[in-house]
């Protein structure tokens, strides 16, 4: 139990570091997450326990390392690049100028909270979602006088929605699989637990939109600069890999921003350096995440949460509260929603077979509660991508993600009153 508790030490270390000297700071700027990280990863390395400290620096690094973080780094330095080169450009003021003249003031909300639905639904990541509108999101606070954590949360809230029920999902292909169902038996039973969670949303978004100021007028949109915008996002729902959207996204700003001299091809690369330099933290925090995370998995703390909670099942809401828990949990341990399910997934095969829980159902719950623990996590790629976009700490998100909170709230539901009936 000790050795468990050690291994999982490192997360309170770092809850502590982070989140309360700033709550006791009253700033979240006064502590920067990546020293956090930075200060917790030396904690994680002097008590991992039965290896030489050159072997935990090696483990250490593997984890820093691993594929799938190395994946999200080159999602990041071609995020960040793109995303300076079309606001240097002016797509994103095209972009937010032509949003305006479209919708309705107190439809701005709710048709950016569809949007980022549709996309994420069509995509099936949350990450690419964020990517293409966080930008738009923070423009278009900047524009109404909006508050701009609020109206970045309701794009990540839209994109947590798709990531959850898309059929290209990761989370949805590796939670039918470990269950042993089909995507779209998966998908139905998902639906019946989410989409009441999404409608109520979009009706809240269209009541606060119209508390919106919107500017009377807006400046003339000059269509061509939208173009990269609509070319990512229509790429992107076409099923292009994430960083093949961004690489064309990519050029087509720096050709339509040299063509309308917006800059030359120097000033393109500067403005390109610039947006890859403005992802550096995030790089960095999410290399140390990942090292981190293999330490806590070698001291056998996912383990030691996973044989306290499985040996205190009673009945079958007793058995769906656990597979929810263990998949948020090991999902706070790894900061990957998609690696929590590959982990959860046969321990959660178990239990739902000596239980009596339709595949379908506990294939829902493990996506649902992973996707809610990952949409939380201020350390996740998602709100650490946001936040960057957006020039703002990831804690500032978390309180106006209404979604997930109300999904998470849904989930919970669905377990207390046994539903949706016919799969419980």
């Amino acid at each position: 139990m000790k050795k468990g508790i050690l291994a999982l030490s490192p997360i309170i270390v770092f809850l502590a570091v982070y989140v309360v000297t700033s709550i006791i700071a009253g700033d979240f700027y006064q502590v920067p997450i990546s020293v956090a990280f930075l200060i917790t990863s030396i904690y994680g390395i002097a008590t991992c326990q039965g290896l030489p400290l050159r072997e935990r620096i090696t483990l250490f690094s593997r984890g820093a390392g691993d594929s799938n973080i190395m994946l999200m780094i080159w999602i990041f330095v071609l995020a960040g690049a793109f995303a300076a080169s079309a606001k240097a450009m002016g797509a994103i003021d095209a972009t937010v100028n032509l949003t305006l003249q479209l919708l309705p003031d107190n439809l701005l909300l709710s048709g950016l909270f569809l949007a980022s639905c549709f996309i994420s639904l069509s995509i099936g990541t949350s990450v690419g979602t964020v990517v293409a509108l966080t930008p738009i999101a923070a423009g278009i606070a900047e524009a109404t006088g909006a508050s701009v954590p609020f109206v970045v949360a309701v794009v990540v809230g839209g994109a947590f929605f798709g990531d959850n029920l898309s059929f290209i999902s990761d989370t949805t292909i590796m939670a039918t699989r470990t269950q042993g169902c089909r995507m779209s038996d998966k998908f139905r039973v998902n639906s019946q637990i989410v989409v009441p969670a999404a409608a109520v949303v979009f009706f809240i978004y269209i009541i606060l939109g119209t508390q919106l100021q919107v500017p009377s007028s807006t400046p003339s949109v000059d269509a061509l600069k939208v173009l990269p915008y609509v070319v990512v996002l229509v790429t992107a729902i076409a099923g292009l890999d994430v960083m093949v959207v961004l690489v064309v996204g990519l050029l087509l700003s720096g050709v339509i921003g040299i063509s309308y001299g917006s800059y030359d091809l120097f000033g393109w690369f500067s403005s390109m350096g610039e947006g890859i330099l403005g992802m550096a933290e995030l790089i960095i925090v999410t290399m140390l995440a990942g090292g981190l995370m293999a330490l806590i998995r070698y001291g056998g703390g996912i383990d030691f949460i996973i044989q306290r909670l499985t040996r205190r099942i009673h009945g079958r809401r007793g058995a769906e509260l656990t597979i929810g828990g263990l998949v948020a949990f090991t999902n706070v341990c790894t900061a990957n929603n998609t690696v929590a399910i590959l982990t959860i997934g046969p321990i959660a095969k178990e239990i739902a077979d000596r239980y009596q829980i339709d595949p379908r159902k506990s294939a829902s719950l493990l996506d649902t509660f992973s996707c809610l623990a990952q949409s939380l996590l201020p350390y996740g790629a998602q709100l650490l991508m946001a936040a960057s976009l957006a020039s703002l700490s990831p804690v500032e998100i978390i309180p106006y993600l209404y979604y997930p909170f109300l999904m998470g709230f849904c989930a919970l539901l669905s377990i207390w009153l046994r539903w949706p009936r016919a799969y419980s």
